[in-house]
């Protein structure tokens, strides 16, 4: 019997980097791949470990800054291999710190400068007040337009350069910096955001976007057949009205 079709998924620095729970993002890849008859193939890749340049995904969860700090030298390190794959159509999705270091760099309230790896054109800087709170955005990929709801906790100020869009126009929440309205940031396939909770078990829409994406740069060429999403979309409204409550 021949292995069925699978995507290959780098997670790097799940030890350090899954506050919230963002290996739950994980999870959802792989349930939503496994009831279409589809496999997911985890690569995880630690500090010294080499990038592999053949997966469809990479994956970098959130941490703290000391957590930051740890890691964001050696991802310097790796900065050439993950270019290289996401210039040949690999799907790259950094949330919260993993999204502070795709951009350009992050500055710390100490004062301490951790590089990024420059993959979306972002630059972050901490400040004293945290920006808290559930999120509800409007996102609009692959020509649909989907509410996309999460969770919030960070001390950055992101800013975006000219070389990426916002993810999402917020509904409710403070998004990337508290003041422009915006959350998130997106270049192709290169998709970050500071959502927490985790941010695909509520939003299934979007893990089947970046799903199909990865399956695309897999050469699969399957259809993802829909799935019963009732307690999926229950949760998203949920997270969706607790959004709104907010004053």
């Amino acid at each position: 019997m021949s292995a069925r079709p699978a995507v290959r998924l780098c997670h790097l620095y799940p030890d350090r980097l899954n506050i919230y729970a963002d290996r739950g993002n994980i999870a959802v890849f792989h349930r939503r791949l496994g009831w279409r008859g589809l496999g997911l193939e985890v690569v995880e890749i630690g500090l010294g470990d080499p990038v592999p340049p053949d997966c469809h995904l990479y994956y970098l969860g959130g941490g703290q800054d000391r957590d930051q700090l740890l890691v964001a030298d050696d991802l310097s390190h790796k900065a050439g291999p993950l270019r290289r794959a996401a210039e040949e159509g690999a799907v790259v999705l950094g949330v919260c710190g993993g999204y502070q270091l795709l951009g350009h760099g992050y500055r710390t309230a100490d004062g301490r400068m951790m590089p990024g790896v420059g993959l979306l054109d972002v630059e972050t800087t901490a400040a004293s007040r945290r920006l808290v709170g559930d999120v509800a955005m409007d996102v609009t990929l692959g020509g649909q337009t989907q509410t996309v709801v999460g969770y919030e906790n960070h001390a950055g100020r992101t800013h975006l350069g000219g070389g990426c869009t916002p993810l999402g126009r917020l509904r409710r929440g403070h998004g990337n910096n508290g003041d422009d309205g915006c959350e998130g940031a997106v270049a192709g396939r290169r998709v970050g955001t500071y959502l927490h909770g985790p941010l695909l078990p509520k939003n299934p829409w979007l893990a089947d976007t970046l799903l199909g994406w990865a399956l695309d740069h897999a050469g699969i060429s399957v259809g993802l057949a829909p799935l019963d999403d009732h307690l999926e979309q229950s949760a998203h409204a949920i997270a969706a009205a607790r959004a709104g409550r907010r004053p």
